[in-house]
């Protein structure tokens, strides 16, 4: 029962992704152009997602999932060295290919090779990330 629901919220998750135009990278990078010509309209993309996530986590506090397991917890809000390179490195592809990952899992049905090619790279890096962190001093 619980692949079945995973199936279906991330088929939704996806639909959404399409519909809001977040697969569109040229969309995408008319958000980032802040200073040409901007397009907006992502900004409800945004608050579509974050206000019904901040109700959620309110909402599942204290809460068992109704499929057992547990809820992930918050993250935590401490701002320190992993979250501001991450961020950095997220910000940099988001902005040159367009796409986040969400999206552009959700346009490898029609988007072409060069998804394929971003695809690769993005899990690449994520195997490539775990040596690497691990090389690194622990921070505070």
């Amino acid at each position: 029962m619980r692949p079945l629901f995973g199936f279906i919220a991330g088929a939704l998750f996806g639909a959404g992704l399409f519909i809001s135009g977040m697969t569109d990278t040229a969309k995408v990078q008319g958000w980032l152009d802040v200073f040409g010509d901007w397009d907006p309209t992502l900004a409800f993309v945004m608050g579509g997602a974050i206000l019904p996530m901040a109700v959620a986590w309110a909402v599942a506090r204290g809460r068992k999932p109704a499929l057992g397991g547990r809820f992930p917890t918050p993250p935590e809000p401490r701002v320190g060295r992993n979250l501001i390179v991450g961020s950095v490195l997220f910000g940099a592809g988001w902005g040159l290919a367009g796409l986040c990952p969400g999206p552009s899992l959700a346009s490898l049905s029609y988007g072409g090779a060069m998804h394929w090619v971003f695809v690769a790279a993005m899990i690449a890096g994520m195997i490539a990330a775990v040596p690497i962190r691990a090389r690194m001093p622990a921070t505070t």
